[in-house]
Formats: structure tokens, sequence, C-alpha cells
């Protein structure tokens, strides 16, 4: 048998450096690239998707690539844009509100959350960030997300969606004056949210109105997400007294049969419902001045995947 040379050896040296360190490089990132194609898209197994396919081009890349992270953008956004467009049918026919999957960031319902969503922060995954974006278009989201949550440049934005520089500075200007006209000025202190999340559940278990009342800001809406596979309100509920009517209502209908616990969802406290054993409706609150501004309603069991198991502590 023939003895590969000391070329050979060499060449097979080099491959196998280059394959460990591309993928030092993409796991340095995959925190990034996880969360670029969760934001865009709202649901959690779409976004591993979107970080599967990226890894497999990723390892294909021809050497050198002078910028990881800033490609590794480049390859999420356009993975997860296409993504957006074969989505879109099914977006138009959802029954009723369609809300993001909540996802999990701190300890959950069945252990630890995963690496990548481990660090994120409200301010990344914030519900109330993710509701806005889903209004705007893909390159909208896209471009926002990289600008102001990534701190890329515009040069490397116009690369990734395949568009001039001055398009991409009006595209990230409209999607950050709608963000910002539909979500919080400032994310509030874990503590104090979870001390507002406790008011409001236990003036909803207690049947208390006023009580509810004084937590609810009052412009506030409740938006729920049933999926056309369990119950839930078809259009936004507005004003204080209708929302607080709704959720006492719910309250003693289904107070009797079910357990709350707190859980951490897209960065904030929030509080799940269990019913023998499985989650089945998750409320996640977005506040203002201490107030209750937003009441997201998870019902849809394809959504809460990741809140089944024992329950916490």
């Amino acid at each position: 048998m023939a003895q590969r040379s000391a070329d050979d050896d060499g060449g097979a040296d080099s491959g196998a450096d280059r394959t460990v360190s591309r993928d030092a490089d993409f796991l340095a990132h995959r925190g990034m690239v996880f969360t670029i194609a969760y934001d865009v898209l709202g649901t959690v197994a779409d976004a591993e998707d979107v970080v599967q396919e990226t890894y497999l081009r990723w390892r294909t890349v021809p050497d050198p690539v002078r910028n990881p992270r800033a490609y590794l953008a480049r390859i999420a956004t356009r993975q997860a844009l296409n993504t957006v467009r074969s989505a879109a049918r099914r977006r138009e026919d959802y029954p009723g509100e369609w809300l993001p999957e909540p996802l999990r960031t701190g300890a959950g319902a069945d252990g630890p959350a995963t690496p990548e969503t481990a660090a994120l922060t409200a301010a990344e995954v914030s519900t109330a960030m993710l509701v806005v974006l889903q209004t705007l278009s893909g390159p909208e989201r896209a471009g926002f997300i990289l600008h102001d949550v990534f701190g890329f440049g515009y040069p490397e934005i116009a690369e990734a969606l395949e568009c001039g520089q001055p398009a991409v500075r009006q595209l990230v200007h409209r999607a950050r004056e709608r963000v910002e006209r539909g979500t919080p000025k400032t994310q509030p202190d874990p503590a104090e949210h979870r001390a507002a999340v406790g008011r409001f559940l236990e003036a909803t278990l207690t049947g208390s109105l006023q009580a509810l009342l004084d937590v609810l800001a009052p412009e506030v809406v409740l938006r729920s997400d049933g999926g056309g596979k369990a119950s839930a309100a078809l259009k936004p509920v507005s004003g204080p007294e209708k929302v607080a009517r709704l959720m006492l209502g719910l309250a003693s209908k289904y107070a009797a049969g079910v357990l709350p616990e707190f859980v951490e969802l897209n960065g904030l406290p929030a509080v799940a419902f269990r019913e023998g054993g499985s989650v089945t409706t998750v409320f996640q609150l977005s506040l203002a001045n201490g107030q209750v501004q937003e009441i997201y309603a998870t019902r849809n069991p394809d959504k809460l995947g990741q809140l089944q198991g024992p329950p916490v502590g």
C-alpha cells in the first residue's frame, strides 16, 4: 500500500484545522444567528432551521473570511427572509391573532434555557417588539434587527439585504419609528416586572375588579392566539374595563382547574397555566409606567412545546 506524502498529511491537517476554526467561529456567533432568525420569523422551530442551514452554508464558504460575524449575519438574514416569503400564505390563512412563539430564556418547565437563548435579554427578543416587527416587511425587520440590535453598519446591512445603502437607511428609519411607537420606552427591571405580573395574577385569581383595573393602563390591549386549536378571542380586546371583565370571566370559569407558575419568557417574567400537567396558556405582559399596557395570551398548543414537562422548582 502506498504511503501518503508529507504534502498529503499537511493538506489533511490543514483541512481539519479549517473545520475546527469554522466551527469555533460559528459557535461564537450562534446566539446572534438564532436571534436574527427568531426576531424576523417569530417562531422557534423556523429559527432553529435557519441556524442549521446557516451552519451548513458557512461550512462551504471559501476562505478567507475577513469578518465571520458579518458573514454569518448575512447568511442568517437571507435564509430568514427566504422563510418569510415561503410562510406568507400560511400567515394570511392563520385564524385570529398571530402572536410570536414564546421563547424560554430562563429556567423553564423542563430545565435551563439553551445556550443560544440563556443570555438573551428583553431588549433583544421582547414580545412587544416582536409583535410590532411582524407588522413590518421582512427587509424592514431584518434591517432594524441588524442595525439597532446588533450594531451592524449600513454597508453590511445593504450587502445582507442585497440593496443600496440609501434604501437601507430609509427602511431602518421607518422600522425604528414603528418599533418606538409600539413598544415601551424603557425595559423594566425584571424584579419590578415580576411584581407587576404577580399583582395582575393575584387580582385576576381573587376576582377583584378594582385591583385589576388598578394595574391596567388606560390604553391596555389583550391579544390572544389560539391558532384555531384552542379557544381565543379572534380580535384584540381594548380598554381596562373590557379586559378586566374578560380576565375575571376566564378566571371564574377555569381557575379551579389550573395551576399557575412563573417562568421567564423573552427575557422577562411571565406566567404559565397548567391543566392536567400540561401548559395550556401563557400570559406575557408589556408594561408602561408600572401598569400593564399589553397582554399576550398564547394558547395555540403548537407554540407551547418548550414549556411542557414537570413544573419548575
